[in-house]
């Protein structure tokens, strides 16, 4: 079973942002994090999945995913996306992202479990150091999906 941390951060929210990733398999781990110079938090929380999910070798991988954002938990676990897709996600937030969540996810077994943000959860802890390291970078990329839609 593959154990995926993600956390998102953004200085400002509008902001520059970013996310971190640590994934675990047995004795294998991986780190990932991104920066953007402008974003928002819960963008760069489902963006953290996004890449997680995005960087599994195989499809119809079994993961469980840890994440401190309700926003991003809630939608999946409590099915809201779900709903949201059948209305094209009409007054949403973020459809660009949730499309691409939503065609990554089914390729997958994957939970979903929500663990206190900045509590003792080391890894959680690690991708929010990741998160603000990325944010706070000089190579900030493009948040397309946001900007095109400010």
């Amino acid at each position: 079973m593959i154990k995926i941390y993600t956390d998102g951060a953004s200085r400002g929210n509008p902001g520059p942002g970013g996310f971190g990733v640590v994934m675990l398999y047995g004795a294998l781990r991986k780190e990932i994090s991104e920066g953007f110079r402008m974003t928002t938090n819960n963008r760069m929380e489902l963006l953290s999945v996004i890449v997680a999910m995005e960087s599994l070798k195989k499809e119809d991988t079994t993961a469980t995913v840890y994440s401190d954002s309700k926003y991003v938990v809630d939608s999946i676990e409590l099915k809201w996306v779900f709903g949201w897709e059948k209305k094209n996600f009409k007054d949403k937030k973020n459809p660009d992202l949730w499309i691409r969540f939503l065609k990554i996810y089914r390729k997958h077994k994957i939970k979903f479990v929500w663990v206190k943000g900045h509590a003792s959860n080391i890894e959680n802890n690690r991708c929010d150091e990741l998160a603000v390291e990325a944010a706070m970078g000089s190579h900030l990329k493009v948040d397309k999906g946001y900007e095109d839609s400010i």
